[in-house]
């Protein structure tokens, strides 16, 4: 994308003039976005960046008019020559899906369950009358292979609920260019997808983009997702731009502290290893949208605040095709650069990790041979049970106080394995040992006092809160069931301690959980697992989908509970740069099996495994002059557990796969001091 020539004489195809997108709330005006200017030329890749509430999404959906609730637009929306604004519901209709394409975030929540996956490619282009049934069908074909999948006829016959997470964004992706659209809007499109998908993701959007011409708004929350597709980025802060300019230049030198800000709260792959694991994050909260500051949005959060914040900056040039809403830079000044220099990529320059394996110390938490296998019956004639194998054979330990990450892609067992260690789930077979006691096995009398020592914090903190208690009954019930306070007073308390410890108000305990933001919501779900003062944590894709400061406040939150209480931590993410940074060392995983550990930096430094060295290769980074391997693109998905290949696992995939590979199932073996692999040819790769 980045390598698209624009003509900048021609006009704009898309021009935001002054856009104000108001929500009626009672007699309350909330200016969600307030006064937007930007434009986006033909083949064109803008993105756009900023916290949850910053206005990015309203953006989105005002251009194409889908709002729901009391609203008012004002401005212009300028596409193609025509003002979206003036349309009536018959032009909005015929430009949707056709000229103006949308890709939302959660693809599954996007395309209907009860449509064949054919239906709904087929249905939009029949309805704009661009194809006819045969055309559409032959283009449907034609766009899923296209998008990587390797069996299109079988997923045009299924439903979005046999596809997986990556699958199903491929669907979304071909519904999107279905009808050749001039402008391509895709709303956080990789969001909670794994590192590969993602990356397969991006790729696809850009190729395609570029051989059609198409252009595209690409709103993220991920700078490095944002600066591997887009060569122009727009920073949105309390409903207006603060920042402007091309991609590189304004992510290796912003002009306006919230971008700073944003770029120093993300993990650096180019980071050293040393003590302190702390991010910087962005202190405070977004603005009120029903109470906007007088002077400068940020200026409450912001490090470098002047008597001139008390002002409302204008959108000023601060450089060649750069603009920023900063009285600081507007004055010529640079702001600090806070950002750690790159750390050498030499063996001999990695810190050992805090707690090593061959320490001596008793493990907390042994885990020997453990398979978990689901039975699904077929909708065949005969309704035969198949093994569905996800979790088959794992082997690991995890210390007191380490912080043990687990990764892999989505489908390859690691919520499987966090199910099974807190007992929700009973494994087919193996071992489970906690500080030397069998769990595996346990019945629920002989869990109950075990549940108290384990506790898991899920993804969805939403999901995982009973809605209809407030915070106040959420923390206090752990603390009756087991019995860890001596009166009611006592349980009050520990309460309002445990709010204080996540860094929440105890006035809140009376609110319910749909009045906090995500961020909250995930300190309230980590203070309910902190309620019965457990040994281990579970911690299962715990920042998945947050904005990177809050993803940072989070990070640096379980840094200071682990400190203070000695917490042992089995952290599963899709995050790498995340685990890179926060864990001591790394479990990866592929189908069902892990097939290399070893510690955190070391493994980074240099991974044994093809398909490690694959994930990290796919991890978006922002700043270009980051030192980091050529990409390694895993072509189709990974094999089925129903089904798994012969051998290595891997080998399906595996670009150094020989013989050996497909006919030999290699063992986890120590190749290196501390660094254990399932490959037949680890060093011989290097």
């Amino acid at each position: 994308m980045n390598s698209t020539v624009i003509d900048k004489s021609c006009e704009p195809l898309l021009k935001l003039e002054n856009l104000r997108t108001q929500f009626l709330i009672g007699d309350d005006v909330a200016n969600a976005v307030d006064g937007l200017s930007i434009s986006l030329l033909r083949g064109e890749a803008l993105g756009i960046v900023g916290e949850s509430g910053s206005g990015k999404s309203v953006t989105a959906l005002s251009i194409t008019r889908l709002l729901s609730g009391r609203h008012r637009l004002s401005g212009k929306v300028m596409f193609a020559g025509r003002d979206v604004l003036a349309m009536n519901e018959i032009e909005l209709r015929a430009m949707r899906g056709a000229d103006i394409s949308m890709i939302f975030q959660d693809p599954m929540t996007s395309l209907n369950p009860v449509m064949k996956i054919s239906a709904q490619l087929i249905e939009g282009m029949k309805s704009h009358g661009r194809f006819t049934e045969g055309e559409a069908r032959a283009r449907a074909l034609e766009l899923l292979e296209r998008m990587g999948i390797a069996s299109p006829e079988r997923v045009m016959s299924g439903y979005a609920h046999e596809l997986s997470g990556g699958m199903r964004q491929r669907v979304m992706l071909a519904i999107g260019f279905a009808n050749k659209p001039q402008l391509i809007i895709a709303d956080e499109p990789t969001t909670a997808l794994d590192v590969t998908v993602q990356a397969q993701i991006l790729e696809l959007l850009r190729q395609v983009s570029t051989e059609s011409g198409t252009a595209v708004l690409l709103i993220s929350h991920d700078l490095g997702v944002i600066a591997n597709v887009c060569s122009r980025i727009v920073v949105m802060y309390g409903g207006e731009v603060v920042e402007e300019g091309a991609s590189q230049d304004l992510l290796t030198n912003p002009k306006h502290p919230y971008t700073q800000a944003l770029l120093n709260a993300a993990p650096h792959l180019d980071s050293v290893a040393d003590a302190d694991k702390h991010l910087p994050s962005i202190g405070g909260m977004p603005p009120d949208i029903l109470d906007m500051p007088k002077g400068c949005r940020f200026a409450a959060r912001c490090a470098y605040r002047i008597p001139d914040c008390d002002v409302h900056p204008e959108l000023m040039p601060v450089g060649p095709a750069r603009l920023s809403r900063c009285w600081i830079t507007q004055q010529g000044k640079v702001l600090e650069q806070t950002h750690s220099a790159p750390a050498s990529t030499t063996a001999a320059a990695i810190t050992p990790c805090t707690r090593a394996p061959d320490s001596g110390v008793t493990p907390l938490l042994e885990v020997a041979g453990l398979v978990k296998h689901f039975d699904v019956r077929s909708e065949d004639f005969f309704g035969r049970t198949r093994k569905f194998r996800a979790v088959d054979g794992v082997n690991f330990v995890v210390y007191p106080g380490e912080m043990v990450g687990l990764v892999g892609e989505s489908g390859c067992g690691k919520s499987t394995v966090a199910r099974l260690l807190t007992c929700i789930q009973a494994p087919t077979a193996g071992s489970i040992r906690f500080a030397g006691t069998e769990i595996a096995h346990a019945n629920a009398k002989q869990l109950k006092p075990m549940r108290s020592r384990i506790q898991m914090i899920f993804q969805d903190p939403y999901a995982s809160l009973n809605p209809r208690m407030t915070i106040s009954q959420i923390l206090q019930e752990p603390i009756r069931f087991h019995r860890l306070a001596a009166n009611e007073s006592a349980v009050r308390l520990q309460v309002a301690a445990l709010m204080d410890k996540v860094g929440l108000s105890a006035k809140s305990l009376n609110k319910f959980p749909h009045e906090f933001s995500g961020g909250q919501r995930q300190r309230i779900g980590i203070a309910r697992a902190l309620a019965v003062k457990p040994e281990m944590i579970i911690a299962d894709e715990p920042i998945a989908a947050l904005d990177v400061n809050i993803q940072a406040q989070i990070i640096n939150l379980l840094i200071d509970l682990q400190k203070e209480m000695g917490l042992t931590c089995l952290f599963i993410a899709h995050d790498l740069a995340v685990v890179r940074h926060i864990c001591d060392r790394i479990l990866v995983m592929y189908l069902g099996v892990i097939v290399e550990s070893g510690r955190s930096f070391d493994l980074f430094a240099r991974p044994l495994h093809p398909y490690t060295r694959s994930l990290i290769s796919a991890i978006p980074v922002h700043d270009k002059r980051q030192a980091r391997p050529d990409r390694i693109l895993l072509k189709g998905e990974p094999a089925s557990s129903m089904h798994p290949p012969s051998g290595c696992r891997f080998h399906t995939r595996c670009p150094h796969a020989q013989a050996m590979c497909r006919e030999s199932v290699p063992t986890m073996r120590e190749v290196l001091p501390g660094r254990f692999t399932a490959c037949h040819y680890a060093l011989e790769l290097q």
